[in-house]
């Protein structure tokens, strides 16, 4: 059974704030390699959130670059994220040791300022999106 796609989209805006805030609290305890994970999964349901809002299924996908080229085709505000494809360079080897060379995620990621960028790059996202789900 098909949810009402604005039931949804709260649905997946929700969690994508409560990613963000807990990227954020990771962040700050100097847990970047989750923290930035979960930036990217913040991103990532937030597109999912608006794309849910105009009625589209999103592809199976967890790309925020593929998200970003869907959401931009339904309104073209969203090209003006077009470096928040970035965080997708976070969605597998910030989780596994194979995903990285010679190091495991937990040591490689050791820069708050890339956790910074992160956060800042998500938040554009929700934010956008919070915006285009509210008009």
């Amino acid at each position: 059974m098909r949810r009402d796609p604005k039931e949804e989209a709260t649905r997946w805006l929700a969690q994508a704030e409560e990613e963000w805030k807990d990227a954020k609290a990771l962040l700050q305890r100097k847990r970047f390699y989750l923290s930035l994970f979960l930036a990217q999964q913040s991103a990532e349901k937030a597109l999912k959130a608006f794309i849910y809002y105009k009625e589209e299924e999103p592809l199976f996908t967890h790309s925020v670059a593929e998200l970003l080229k869907i959401a931009s085709s339904i309104d073209q505000d969203f090209k003006t994220l077009r470096g928040a494809k970035r965080l997708d360079d976070y969605y597998i080897p910030t989780r596994y040791p194979n995903g990285l060379p010679g190091d495991i995620p937990a040591r490689y990621y050791d820069d708050p300022e890339e956790g910074e960028e992160a956060l800042s790059l998500a938040r554009r996202v929700i934010d956008l999106a919070k915006e285009k789900i509210k008009t």
